[in-house]
């Protein structure tokens, strides 16, 4: 007779088979319609399954959207800790990135499993989200430590937090917009995001100012009033909740008004998300149109926009809408228009770091690269409190805004 471990085998071979393509379909839908849009028939369906196949391994679509998130923490946190092995902060940070690039290749490959978007982990009930937070609580812990070292003796503990979130988010961001090259020019990409993430912008001579003209500038929404009130708090709701997550009651009663008044302002819920974006792209078209107009270098410039959108989003007007929540979009056609003009004002952003190439004040670089980048780290600034309760309008320049155009390495910010 066969023995036990030869008859089990097989059987746990193709549980395990299974179980990964599951995961790898479920990671693809949930990061392209979000964990309250993809289904569990949908992902059954992507891989020639029924539905009860996949409930037999995961009962609730949740519990599937924790284990994928659960495992995009595993990767970054393997990442950060074979990065951690190099001697000191910047063969840590250029570690890291080749690392993830090269994961990055291979997931489009198909010779690794997808990971999941870290866009919709507050879509979970609250005692999975509190456990996935959890566990990417420890891994923004591990890759924080990439950036303690003699170099950066300096910093203290919100320095530290608001470095760490800057690397992370940068290398997250490098998901959505690395497609634009071919995955044999990962490794190139990544040299110049992790040589960016070091050193910054400036050439050599080029100071950093804590504040500039953009003090007198007025970022302001285009609506006032009611409206104004139903954006900010419609914003906020699908920063945490995703499109799906912040439904109508959840707007109406974070304002403290009846769906009645909710109704009365606008036609549907779409409408007022479409809104939310055309808000947050004429703040942000705004500061890039006025940075264009400013006298001074292409290097003041694209600091003065880069702040002057920073203290907005730690402002009481802010948040901007995360770009992230485009993925639960509903709408194939309001997906790509809002993908188009992001990429619109991303190229602007990179026309203001050419205009500094052209000056001698920005350093030679790739612009697109330094465009996407410091566009994901304004973007991602959204979440800054979590990490840096501290930040403030004031404060925040120095503390967040000089590491994205300076680099990891500048001087820490005044106390």
């Amino acid at each position: 007779m066969p023995s036990a471990r030869a008859a089990t085998t097989p059987q746990t071979a193709r549980y395990q088979e299974k179980r990964e393509a599951i995961l790898d379909a479920a990671a693809r839908l949930f990061s392209e319609q979000g964990v309250r849009g993809a289904t569990l028939a949908g992902i059954a369906g992507s891989v020639g399954l029924v539905t009860n196949s996949v409930t037999y391994y995961y009962r609730k679509k949740e519990d599937l959207a924790t284990a994928c998130f659960q495992r995009a923490i595993e990767v970054f946190d393997g990442l950060a800790r074979d990065a951690l092995v190099a001697p000191d902060v910047p063969e840590r940070v250029l570690d890291f990135v080749r690392r993830y690039a090269r994961r990055l290749e291979a997931m489009e490959e198909r010779r690794e499993p997808t990971i999941v978007n870290f866009n919709d982990i507050r879509a979970l009930p609250a005692h999975q989200a509190e456990q996935v937070f959890a566990a990417y609580t420890d891994m923004f812990r591990r890759v924080r430590a990439l950036l303690k070292g003699p170099r950066t003796a300096h910093l203290n503990r919100e320095d530290l937090n608001a470095r760490a979130h800057i690397l992370l988010s940068v290398v997250h961001t490098m998901r959505a917009w690395i497609g634009n090259y071919e995955p044999d020019e990962y490794h190139r990409v990544a040299e110049r995001v992790g040589d960016l993430l070091l050193h910054g912008l400036p050439a050599a001579g080029a100071r950093w100012q804590a504040e500039d003209r953009e003090r007198d500038w007025r970022l302001s929404p285009a609506l006032e009033g009611p409206s104004e009130a139903f954006l900010r708090a419609a914003t906020v709701l699908v920063n945490e909740q995703g499109y799906r997550g912040a439904s109508v009651d959840r707007i109406s009663a974070r304002l403290n008004v009846t769906k009645g008044s909710f109704y009365h302002h606008h036609d549907n819920k779409q409408d007022l998300i479409s809104a939310c974006f055309e808000r947050s792209f004429a703040v942000v078209r705004q500061a890039l149109r006025l940075a264009e107009d400013s006298a001074g270098s292409g290097w003041s410039r694209a600091c003065a926009a880069g702040r002057a959108l920073v203290r907005f989003q730690v402002s009481a007007d802010g948040p901007l809408l995360r770009a992230t929540a485009t993925s639960a979009l509903p709408d194939a056609a309001h997906r790509e228009w809002v993908r188009l003009t992001t990429h619109r004002l991303t190229e602007r952003m990179a026309s203001v770091v050419v205009d500094g190439m052209m000056d001698g004040s920005v350093r030679p670089l790739d612009p697109a690269i330094a465009a996407q980048g410091a566009i994901g780290a304004i973007n991602a600034a959204a979440e800054m409190h979590r990490w840096v309760a501290s930040a403030t309008p004031d404060n925040v320049a120095d503390l967040y805004v000089r590491p994205v155009f300076e680099g990891l390495l500048c001087p820490a910010a005044p106390a």
